[in-house]
């Protein structure tokens, strides 16, 4: 193969698999983007803090599925390859969104209808589990040796487009095409038609791409590929993904899924101010992560992520205390940056670190199933968390829970080898 017909090949297979990712992370945001305007639809309380504490709870919830996703399609990832697991998880996706798409609301089914909710989401969180691991794993495969931090970024890229996607359509219905009425009647269930819609073309896009050479040309038997036991070989990659995912995927969810909520409920912004300023800080965020993955290609995985591990744990509790009592959207959008910026250590590479740790046969399950348990318990419970303590009047004790987090994994950053150096996806 030419080199132009190499790098033709990998440009369009990262694309490929990132625009599903695209496609599978807007449906699943959609639902913490629109819950400022459904949770009265679903949940009938007078008091709005708690209508968003009970759908931050089914949120969590849905992140509970996450780890079964993870074991169920890293295992077909592992065992029939890394597209067909992508392609099975968009259609799951795109299922689980028609359901909240044409969903009756409390008044109508009572009961049934945050149940309906709840399984909803529970088919979304397997299918989004299965997601990370299997397209973090391919678009490591897919990509040179030399340019793996910068091609693996792309999932975060597409990961964060999701998110601006679907905040960009609630501005553009917010501000043009609905009232605020329309909005919570009605309006919130657009986006989860337009999310089913935009399914299939990430079906198209997955059915045509090539299969990865290192899925291709593994060795070993059939016994050994995506199975619990051959994981279970690998205890210190394992321990290794989830303690350097913890803080990282905590202080993510707080700046991103909670951000929204955070700015309304505590800085005290309107509905539409705080969708504009998290749209363009989510933006600039989006754009920086290939930046930071060149960046690990040339000085290494490790510096990036403890650059994360010492900045998080000094600055979190400092950030978030004065973003509670900002006043001003300029001021905001500065700390908000600030605090994007350090997370950029570990959202730019933590997916090619965790495939640079994993052999050949067991990668998708290695990369999918430790990340979806611990993203479950300290990611999938952020949001939670954070308006429980609110609730209850000690906001503060979140930015201290989310500072320890980050800690702990700052000790995994530290002990560490750097995986630019380690990598085993060239030991197939």
């Amino acid at each position: 193969m030419s080199q132009k017909n190499d790098t033709n090949w990998r440009l369009k297979a990262i694309m490929g698999g990132s625009a599903g990712n695209l496609v599978e992370w807007y449906d699943w945001y959609a639902y913490s983007a629109f819950s400022l305007y459904f949770a009265n639809s679903f949940f009938p309380d007078s008091n709005p803090t708690v209508q968003l504490l009970n759908t931050a709870g089914i949120f969590a919830v849905g992140f509970l599925m996450r780890p079964i996703g993870g074991y169920v399609f890293g295992k077909l990832a592992d065992t029939k390859g890394r597209k067909e697991a992508m392609t099975l998880s968009v259609l799951l996706m795109s299922f689980g969104s028609l359901l909240i798409a044409f969903l009756p609301g409390y008044k109508t089914i009572g009961i049934a209808a945050p149940i309906l909710l709840l399984i909803a989401r529970l088919l979304q969180g397997l299918s989004v589990g299965g997601e990370y691991g299997t397209s973090a794993t391919y678009l490591s495969e897919v990509a040179t040796k030399e340019r793996r931090g910068f091609y693996s970024s792309f999932q975060y890229v597409t990961l964060i487009g999701g998110q601006l996607i679907a905040l960009g359509l609630q501005l553009l219905l917010q501000r043009i095409f609905l009232t605020d009425k329309q909005m919570h009647e009605w309006g919130w269930r657009i986006p989860f038609v337009i999310g089913a819609i935009l399914s299939l073309v990430a079906l198209y896009l997955r059915s045509n791409l090539h299969e990865t050479e290192a899925f291709q040309n593994k060795g070993g038997t059939a016994k050994k590929e995506g199975s619990i036991k051959e994981l279970l070989k690998h205890p210190k990659a394992l321990t290794t993904v989830v303690g350097l995912t913890m803080g990282g995927t905590l202080a993510f969810y707080t700046y991103t899924t909670y951000m929204q909520k955070f700015l309304v409920n505590t800085v005290g912004l309107s509905k539409d101010q705080s969708t504009t300023l998290t749209f363009c800080s989510l933006f600039i965020f989006a754009l920086l992560q290939p930046l930071f993955g060149m960046l690990s290609d040339k000085i290494g995985r490790r510096p990036l992520l403890i650059g994360f591990g010492i900045l998080g744990t000094l600055c979190t509790v400092p950030l978030l205390t004065t973003l509670s009592t900002v006043t001003t959207m300029t001021g905001a959008f500065g700390l908000l940056m600030a605090a994007l910026l350090i997370v950029s250590g570990y959202t730019s590479i933590n997916a090619v670190v965790k495939a640079e740790l994993f052999p050949v046969e067991v990668r998708a399950l290695g990369v999918g199933l430790p990340y979806s348990l611990t993203v479950a318990i300290f990611g999938g419970t952020a949001e939670y968390l954070a308006l429980w303590s609110k609730n209850a009047g000690h906001e503060s004790y979140y930015y201290w829970y989310v500072t320890i987090c980050i800690l702990l994994s700052l000790v995994v950053y530290i002990r560490m080898k750097d995986t630019k150096h380690t990598s085993l996806i060239e030991s197939h």
